[in-house]
């Protein structure tokens, strides 16, 4: 039986955020296929690199994951973006929807909470 491709890009300015999320996706047997640490060439990437999911910051100098998210979207309708903030709040949350994000994940982060909201995002079966 193959299994699903689970090939993932980290976008997020905080290099020991990438860190932490590499180690924890590479645990559970996503591939990490690609990182940037801002929004500039993130689209460029993807086009490269053909990832299932992109992590986003929505916070970065420059160009905001926000920004970034919509570029996705038009650019690659099938790939999936699963937007990291420390912003819980009601208006970031409502722009992450509106943009077509397929989920968040909250810092500070968890590595079962990460994992989990990577595999509904993926439709992949969550370990019983």
């Amino acid at each position: 039986m193959p299994s699903k491709s689970r090939k993932v890009v980290l976008v997020d300015d905080n290099e020991v955020i990438r860190m932490a999320l590499r180690a924890i996706l590479r645990q559970a047997g996503f591939d990490v296929v690609g990182e940037a640490r801002d929004g500039e060439g993130v689209a460029d990437l993807v086009e490269k690199v053909r990832p299932d999911v992109v992590c986003l910051d929505v916070s970065m100098p420059g160009r905001s994951g926000l920004e970034v998210l919509g570029e996705l979207r038009d650019r690659f309708p099938k790939v999936k973006v699963l937007m990291v903030t420390a912003h819980s709040d009601r208006e970031t949350v409502s722009q992450v929807v509106q943009q077509g994000a397929a989920g968040m994940v909250l810092k500070p982060f968890n590595a079962a909470r990460v994992i989990e909201t990577m595999n509904r995002v993926l439709g992949l079966e969550s370990p019983a």
